[in-house]
C-alpha cells in the first residue's frame, strides 16, 4: 500500500474507536488445537535482592493451523511446485526458511478494511461450515451494508464462526467443514484489485467445493494473485463496531512479526474507526 491509500484509510478515521482481532494466545489442546502454542516463565522475580527482579516469558507457536491469528505471507502457498511469480518452490524455500516473498518483506500494512458480514446479512449469528460464500453473495453484502471493495483494499469475511464456537463448542473444520469463500468470487476480488484478504476461517470454504484442490481459495490468492491472506481472524468485536458506527470501511493496520525468511507469523489486526 502506498502513501495514498494509507492517507484514504486515515480519513475514515471519525470517533477514534478500535477493534482488536486476534484470537487469544492458546495454549490448550484441542479438537481445533492439536498443536498448542507454549508459554512457559524461563524467570521468576521471587529471589532476593539485588534489584529489580524480573520475570520473564518464553512463546512459541507452530501457527499454520486454526487456532492462531496470522498472516500467510506469499511463500507459503506453493501449486504444483510453484509460488507466486513464478518462483519455484524447492529452489528457495528450506529447512531454514524461505528466499522469497518473507513475511519481513511486507514490513506493515496500513490500507481501508472492508468488513463483509455475511452473517449479519442473512439477520443470523453464525453463517454453518460448509457454506460457500459466491461472488453474488459479496454483491449482495456489498448492498445490504453500504460498502463497496476499491483497489488496494482489505477485504475481511464474518461467517460468525467464534460466535458459533461460543454457543456450540469446538470442531474441526478440517473435516467437518467451515465457512469460506467459494472459487467463482476470486475473479471478482481481483477484479477490484485487493490488497489482503482475511477471514475467522481460513477464507476457503471446507469441504473444499473444488475436486482434487483442498484449499483453492489459498492457491488463487496467493500463488495466482499475490494476496496475503489472514486466517482464524476473531471477527465478533468488529462485527459488533461496525454495526455501531454504521460504518463497514475503516482504517485498518496489520503489524506481522518481523521474521526475516518466515512464511507467515501472528498478528493482532486492528480496526480504528
Amino acid at each position: 500500500m502506498g502513501p495514498d491509500k494509507v492517507r484514504e484509510a486515515a480519513g475514515l478515521v471519525r470517533s477514534g474507536r478500535t477493534a482488536q482481532m486476534s484470537l487469544p494466545w492458546n495454549t490448550v489442546s484441542g479438537i481445533d488445537n492439536p498443536q498448542p502454542a507454549m508459554h512457559m516463565m524461563v524467570e521468576l522475580g521471587d529471589r532476593e535482592p539485588p534489584e529489580p527482579t524480573c520475570n520473564k516469558d518464553f512463546l512459541g507457536v507452530a501457527f499454520h493451523g486454526k487456532a492462531v491469528s496470522h498472516l500467510d505471507a506469499l511463500s507459503h502457498i506453493a501449486y504444483r511446485g510453484e509460488l507466486f511469480d513464478g518462483n519455484t518452490s524447492a529452489d528457495v524455500v528450506n529447512a531454514t526458511g524461505t528466499d522469497f516473498g518473507d513475511v519481513s518483506a511486507l514490513r506493515h500494512l496500513v490500507t481501508c478494511g472492508v468488513l463483509l458480514d455475511f452473517a449479519a446479512v442473512d439477520g443470523k449469528d453464525w453463517i454453518e461450515p460448509g457454506t460457500a460464500f459466491h461472488a453474488e453473495d459479496i454483491l449482495r453484502a456489498e448492498e445490504a451494508l453500504g460498502v463497496r471493495i476499491e483497489p488496494g483494499d482489505a477485504v475481511l469475511v464474518r461467517s460468525g464462526q467464534f460466535a458459533r464456537r461460543a454457543a456450540l463448542g469446538p470442531w474441526d473444520a478440517d473435516t467437518e467443514g467451515s465457512a469460506g469463500l467459494h472459487v467463482d468470487a476470486m475473479p471478482l476480488l481481483a477484479e477490484r484489485g485487493i490488497s489482503l484478504l482475511g477471514g475467522d476461517g481460513d477464507s476457503d470454504a471446507r469441504p473444499s467445493p473444488t475436486p482434487g484442490i483442498g484449499s483453492p481459495i489459498h492457491v488463487l490468492a496467493i500463488t495466482a494473485m499475490g494476496v496475503p491472506l489472514l486466517d482464524n481472524l476473531d471477527l465478533e468485536e468488529l462485527a459488533v463496531a461496525c454495526r455501531e458506527e454504521g460504518a463497514y470501511r475503516f482504517m485498518l493496520t496489520v503489524a506481522p512479526l518481523n521474521v526475516p525468511r518466515g512464511t507467515g507469523g501472528p498478528v493482532n489486526p486492528i480496526a480504528v474507526f
